[in-house]
Formats: structure tokens, C-alpha cells, sequence
């Protein structure tokens, strides 16, 4: 688009990726969220010092913070996202159940006022007794899961809320809650939507994300399996009816519960980018990010509303973190000692992460969001097979083995899961393990040492004996590391 970016970086991310890629970056303060990206005045003043005139906030940190909207806005700078009022509303969950109830769309049963820090356990026992069991206690702020726990009865109830308010205090800096009742079974079904200032909504084809590990989305895809042509124009249509009752403009998505007879209902809004719009980008073709900063420069959306519900082939995505499988997916921080993202056609990778980078402590362990596209899903999972293979990251433990293993059950490959379905599995298969384990030292020494006598003489590296180990040996880590890197195995 010919417009150039400041990166805004923390202590930690000095080296970072996102800061060597913008044509400017600025630091802004210590590691801590608190003292950096989450520090306002902080990221207002580095606009200022570098003369930025707009502000994107990503789909994390203060991506939608009513407070953050309004002071880019009173500094003079285009907030490339929704007004701090669409914010506010949909934000609070609570209010967004308020919103979609206007706009005559059916909402999850549950309570409509929150439960702010002093409410007494008796009050929320009451309300919890009304909505029935069993239940989900659920943080007003925020989302990702966070500050989200099940109830199945009523003496589990006290402990849920406790951990619940903790959670989103300490993720969102605020501690209210509010009871929804759990459906059993459901598949978590969102719409992708575009709305500019001058009262067009575009909604996109759906994205299914009911492939869940404790709330938390682990793989999305588009189109659904469980979404036919004539439920995808109600639902979309009920996604557009709730941004127009509160003039959204800008990129958003309504999330919504599906029932196995076809019963939809709200769940939530989000805000902000989220972090599966490149599947929606690969089916349609359309560059989200690119809308967004054309709507808050105050274009008109001139996308075929519907074209925007028509999937051109399907795409499946895979977030990829730094966590450990076989440790109950425990964080596994620190520094890489190499990655190879897997590449060719079709395949997507967008990552923050370098080769020999660290992942911090300090922020969410997402390395990468693995997207591969097909002609229809069964070719879509084949490419996704085969980018999943191919993807080598040392040094730390990630999510990759356990995609390998995902993609290959049954239940995944039929489309006939629910939002439970992974807990349950995950369940039955305790203490089995999902990473392969690395072949010795000695083995990738003398594979990467044969390897590389080959490449440099032309040969086929038939004729290489075990001298090479030695060879290899006096190279040192480096080539050891490569073999690793390229999957080499003995």
C-alpha cells in the first residue's frame, strides 16, 4: 500500500523479527506487558516521536481496550479498528448478550449482569441454580479462554469462580464474571465481518474452531462441515444484524454455539483481528488487513457481499506454540536453536519467530499460525500433512507433533467433532507420547557430514564410510544442527 510502519518493540524484543522487518521501530519500555505494551501513554508518545498518523493494535495486548481506541483518537491518530463505544459494548460479554438480544438473535442462556469482586457466593449460587448445571463461569473481559471454568454441580461452583476472577484479573485487569450454561456437544461456529462508516457489513464465509483444548482454539478452518448453504445465510445474516445495531466498522468476528439440530446461538464478539483471519483469507482472497486500514481511512467497502460467502477451495490452521505435549502442554521458553517452516505451494506461515530467536517468558508462546489450502479439505489435510512433517524447530518442544497426530484421527478427518472432543480424546491417551524422539549425536553427525561431502563433490554420497562421523565431529554443532533442521534420520 506504500505506507511505512514503526514497530513498537519491549526490552525483550529488541531483536525481534517484527522490529528488524518495519521501516522504523521504537522502544517503549521494560519487558513486563505492563510497562510496555500495555502502558498507553508509553505507545501514544512513540507515535508522536515518529510521526505515525495511524495506530494498528494487533489482536493482543490493549487490541481491544475501549481506553486505548480513545486516547489514539484524542491524539489526533486513526485507530485502525472499531470506535471505542463498538468496543466497549461488544467487549464487555455481558453487554454484547444485550446487543444480540436487541438485534433478534438468540443468546446461550445465562446471566446478563456480571458478578463484580463483592458479590456473595449465595447471590451466584442462586443464579446458578436458575441457569442449571452444568455451567461455565466465564470472565467478562477479554477471551482465548482465559478465565473460563466448567461447572458440573453445585459444589464445585466457589472454587470455579475463585480461579475464574484470578485468571482474568491477572490476563484482562478485571475480575468479573458471569454464568452461562454449558451445551453439550456444540460446534463453535464465528463469522468473519467487515464494516465500514457508512453502514455496509460484509460478512465472510464461516470459520468452524471446535477443535479446542480447554477453551482454548487449537485449530480453525474454513468452511465448516457442519454448515449447509441455507445455515450459512442465517447465520451470517445474524452475525450482520448485531455489528449493525451497534455501527461496527471495521474487521470483527461473532462467535456462536451450533447445536447438532441446526439451533445457533451468540456467544460473543471479538473486537479486533483474531488470530485465525488468514483462514478466511485464504478461501476468499480477500487481504483483511488491508480493509482495515482502507475503513478507518474512510473508504467504502466495495467487496461483492456475495462473493465474501462463497469458499474458494478450504484452508485449515494450526497455532503452533512453544509448548511441551508430552508434559500436560506445559510452556517450554527459550532459546531456538534453529527452525524451518515448511514451504512450496499452498502453504501459509506466518511467524514472529526467528531461526535462533528466543521465546520469552514474558508473552503468549504462539510461534506461528501453520495454514495449508486445498481444492476441498481432503487435499487441504494432505498439504497440512505434509507442512506439519516438514516443520523443524529445535531447541525448545512445540505443538507440532501433536498437530501430526490430530490431523490423523478419525474423528478429524470425518468433520464430526465437537468443542469437547479433543479433552476427551487427550483424556484417553494419558502417558502416550506425541514426539518422535531425536535420533543420537553421532547418527545427524555423520548424516550431516555425508550430506555435506556430497554437496561438495557432486556425488550421490554413496561410497561415504564411517570415517565421517569424525569428520563431522570436528565441524561441530553446526552442521549437526542443519541435519536436525532439514529432518534428517538415520
Amino acid at each position: 500500500m506504500g505506507l511505512a510502519s514503526v514497530a513498537v518493540y519491549s526490552e525483550t524484543d529488541r531483536g525481534a523479527r517484527h522490529v528488524r522487518m518495519a521501516d522504523e521501530a521504537c522502544a517503549i519500555g521494560p519487558s513486563a506487558p505492563a510497562e510496555s505494551y500495555l502502558n498507553i501513554n508509553r505507545l501514544i508518545e512513540a507515535a508522536r516521536r515518529t510521526g505515525a498518523d495511524a495506530v494498528h493494535p494487533g489482536y493482543g495486548f490493549l487490541a481491544e481496550n475501549a481506553a486505548f481506541a480513545q486516547a489514539c483518537l484524542g491524539a489526533g491518530l486513526l485507530f485502525i479498528g472499531p470506535t471505542p463505544k463498538a468496543i466497549q459494548l461488544m467487549g464487555s460479554k455481558t453487554e454484547a448478550r444485550r446487543v444480540a438480544i436487541a438485534a433478534g438473535v438468540p443468546v446461550v442462556p445465562g446471566t446478563d449482569e456480571p458478578f463484580a469482586a463483592g458479590e456473595s457466593d449465595e447471590t451466584i449460587a442462586a443464579a446458578a441454580e436458575r441457569i442449571g448445571y452444568p455451567l461455565l463461569v466465564k470472565a467478562v473481559a477479554g477471551g482465548g479462554g482465559k478465565g473460563m471454568r466448567t461447572v458440573s454441580e453445585p459444589s464445585e461452583l466457589a472454587g470455579a469462580i475463585r480461579i475464574a476472577r484470578s485468571e482474568a484479573g491477572a490476563a484482562f485487569g478485571d475480575s468479573a464474571v458471569y454464568l452461562e450454561r454449558r451445551l453439550l456437544r456444540p460446534r463453535h461456529i464465528e463469522v468473519q465481518l467487515l464494516g465500514d462508516q457508512h453502514g455496509t457489513v460484509v460478512p465472510f464465509v464461516e470459520r468452524e474452531c471446535s477443535i479446542q483444548r480447554r477453551h482454548q482454539k487449537v485449530i480453525e478452518e474454513s468452511p465448516s462441515t457442519a454448515v449447509s448453504e441455507a445455515l450459512r445465510r442465517r447465520i451470517t445474516s445474524a452475525a450482520a444484524a448485531v455489528a449493525r445495531t451497534v455501527g461496527y466498522t471495521g474487521a470483527g468476528t461473532i462467535e456462536f454455539l451450533l447445536d447438532e439440530d441446526g439451533a445457533f446461538w451468540f456467544l460473543e464478539m471479538n473486537t479486533r483481528l483474531q488470530v485465525e483471519h488468514p483462514v478466511t483469507e485464504m478461501v476468499t482472497g480477500v487481504d483483511l488487513v488491508e480493509w482495515q486500514i482502507r475503513i478507518a481511512n474512510g473508504e467504502r467497502l466495495t467487496l461483492d457481499p456475495e462473493a465474501a460467502l462463497e469458499a474458494r477451495g478450504h484452508a485449515i490452521e494450526c497455532r503452533v506454540y512453544a509448548e511441551d505435549p508430552d508434559a500436560g502442554f506445559m510452556p517450554s521458553p527459550g532459546r531456538l536453536e534453529g527452525m524451518r517452516a515448511p514451504d512450496g505451494p499452498w502453504v501459509r506461515d506466518d511467524s514472529g519467530a526467528d531461526p535462533f530467536g528466543e521465546v520469552s517468558i514474558y508473552y503468549d508462546s504462539l510461534i506461528s499460525k501453520l495454514v495449508a489450502w486445498g481444492s476441498d479439505r481432503t487435499q487441504a489435510i494432505v498439504r497440512l500433512k505434509r507442512a506439519l512433517r516438514e516443520y523443524r524447530v529445535m531447541g525448545i518442544q512445540t505443538t507440532v507433533p501433536f498437530f501430526s497426530w490430530i490431523v490423523d484421527q478419525d474423528a478429524f478427518r470425518s468433520g464430526a467433532f465437537h468443542t469437547g472432543y479433543l479433552d476427551e480424546v487427550l483424556q484417553e491417551r494419558q502417558g502416550q507420547p506425541f514426539v518422535t524422539p531425536e535420533p543420537a549425536d553421532e547418527d545427524v553427525a555423520a548424516i550431516a557430514a555425508a550430506l555435506h561431502l556430497a554437496a561438495r563433490t557432486g556425488s550421490s554420497g554413496r561410497g561415504v564410510g564411517r570415517g565421517s562421523s569424525r569428520v563431522a565431529s570436528n565441524h561441530g554443532d553446526i552442521w549437526k544442527r542443519q541435519a536436525r533442521i532439514e529432518g534428517v534420520r538415520g
